[in-house]
């Protein structure tokens, strides 16, 4: 155990965090998702897709360089449609400063996922529970707990 991570950022999930790059992409998704597709799976079958973003969020510094950081999939039929979980999902993000989400169509969304960093499957059997998200860099100037004073 350490003190002050959530316990939902497991070592792999830590791991993989650190791991990535600026501009490389993790995805968290429902369990009603196809996460096999993608080059890393990382799971959380205890949780739900927005307990795990609230999670990562608090590590994450949003990549500022491209216009869509925060993606999700599109309701199928219904593009404009915003879920209860996309709703929940944006309040998260725009908690921790990050801009609200694009919506990319379902296929789209799909090869995005296939080409990410890690993806990261709950438990929850939501429908739309599916969010991409760019890792950005920290600026040199903003002073991070550990740094010399």
């Amino acid at each position: 155990m350490l003190i002050g991570l959530d316990p939902l950022l497991t070592p792999e999930l830590l791991h993989a965090l650190a791991a990535m790059g600026h501009g490389d992409r993790i995805v968290l998704v429902d369990a009603n998702y196809p996460a096999t597709r993608g080059q890393r799976l990382i799971r959380q079958p205890s949780a739900d897709t927005p307990a795990v973003l609230r999670a990562v969020l608090s590590l994450l510094p949003c990549d500022t360089y491209v216009d869509e950081p925060a993606q999700i999939m599109q309701v199928v039929g219904d593009p404009t449609a915003v879920p209860k979980v996309v709703a929940e999902m944006n309040a998260i993000l725009l908690a921790a400063g990050w801009p609200e989400v694009a919506g990319l169509e379902r296929h789209a969304f799909y090869e995005a996922a296939e080409t990410a960093y890690a993806i990261v499957q709950t438990g929850e059997r939501r429908f739309y529970g599916n969010i991409a998200l760019t890792k950005g860099v920290i600026a040199p100037d903003v002073r991070m707990p550990g740094d010399p004073a």
